[in-house]
């Protein structure tokens, strides 16, 4: 009897695999990303992640000091090493921009103007010219790069000006973005779950739309409206908006777990002559502490890793931005596309986030699951 309670199903090892696989395929992102940001943009321009252990092929731009040149029967000529006091290995070399690996090592390579160019493996170099050398002529080389690690991207974002501030401005944001919504959508959720009155399944209804709405279509509207009540572009205002688009999931996952407590324990009360707020703030609050947990950690790293409302409802300048985006608009801005920047940011942006949901993670489960049986 394959049916029997209690006895393992032949697939529990595919289940197993099957979330092991899963749980691969998650982390290998995070794992990239945080390889990444130990290494310099030169390394992750020219190879994978998954490469990193390894040697990278990169190439240089050396320019030869013309103090050294020597004439002889008309010929002028420099000579070097474009690792000057270090060692290594060219792999190729060329004398222009357009095509900086032209030539393997040891050729002779013939530039314009009657110039020529021959760089040896180990790095010395010969420059033969026609004419006088009057300015530094550039060598261009390809060369093998041991693997590099380091933490000069994170030094970079934690050293850098006002991170302090934009610091301090996320947990301004953060914090009451997310205690607001949560004091408010407890209120509503247990009028819907426990209180008659008309109207009461409309309002479940819109609610529940709510949560298919995208935040982008009310953006411009709501910065309109904040802009005609005088809370446009600041804290206040950004507190609104965060409110106002975490209402719906926060009513609608609170009313599930509601309507799920037990109904003897809020009717006794109400016969013990209770009222609606004494129940509320004495037996509904405290049973219903998982679901609040379980919305704040939701809230909490939504509000944290936001940079659409924030570039919105906060003011351009720098004493306002938050994390999010003075990395966007300052250590990105200034520095193109800096992938090593950019991982190690995201790494330094979900320490506290991270502190959150581990803090809170044993109510995730029970918070979600709320009113799922009965």
């Amino acid at each position: 009897m394959d049916s029997i309670a209690g006895k393992k199903s032949a697939l529990v090892w595919a289940t197993h695999l099957s979330v092991v696989a899963l749980v691969v395929l998650w982390l290998l992102p995070t794992i990239g990303l945080l390889v990444s940001s130990f290494r310099d943009r030169d390394q992750i321009a020219e190879s994978g992640w998954w490469l990193a252990p390894f040697a990278v092929e990169q190439n240089f731009q050396y320019k030869a000091p013309t103090g050294g040149a020597v004439e002889d029967d008309g010929i002028f000529t420099l000579t070097g090493n474009v690792f000057e006091d270090q060692t290594g290995e060219v792999t190729r070399f060329g004398g222009t921009r357009s095509a900086p690996t032209a030539f393997a090592p040891g050729e002779t390579g013939d530039l314009r103007r009657d110039r020529t160019l021959t760089v040896q493996a180990d790095g010395s170099y010969l420059y033969t010219s026609a004419a006088e050398i009057t300015r530094e002529p550039s060598i261009y080389f390809a060369a093998e790069t041991p693997p590099g690690f380091s933490t000069d991207n994170y030094e970079t974002i934690l050293t850098s000006d006002n991170m302090d501030r934009a610091f301090i401005n996320t947990l301004t944001v953060t914090i009451p973005a997310t205690i607001i919504p949560i004091l408010i959508a407890a209120f509503a959720a247990y009028a819907l779950a426990w209180m008659d009155f008309k109207g009461r399944g409309l309002m479940i209804a819109i609610v529940v739309g709510l949560l298919v709405v995208p935040l982008q279509l009310a953006l411009v509207p709501l910065l309109q409206l904040h802009n005609k009540v005088g809370i446009g572009q600041s804290f206040l205002g950004i507190w609104m908006a965060h409110t106002g688009f975490g209402l719906p999931l926060a009513i609608y996952l609170l009313r599930n777990y509601m309507v799920g407590l037990p109904r003897d324990i809020i009717e006794s009360a109400k016969v013990d002559g209770a009222t609606d707020f004494q129940v509320f703030v004495k037996i509904v609050l405290p049973l219903s502490f998982p679901a609040l947990a379980s919305f704040a950690i939701f809230q909490f790293l939504w509000t944290w890793n936001d940079l659409l409302i924030a570039k919105v409802f906060l003011p351009s300048n720098s004493e306002s931005w938050v994390m999010t985006v003075k990395i966007a608009d300052d250590l990105l801005g200034s520095r193109g596309g800096d992938w090593g920047i950019l991982a190690a940011a995201a790494f330094v942006s979900i320490a506290v986030p991270l502190i959150v949901f581990f803090t809170m993670q044993r109510y995730l489960v029970r918070g979600l699951l709320a009113g799922s049986v009965k």
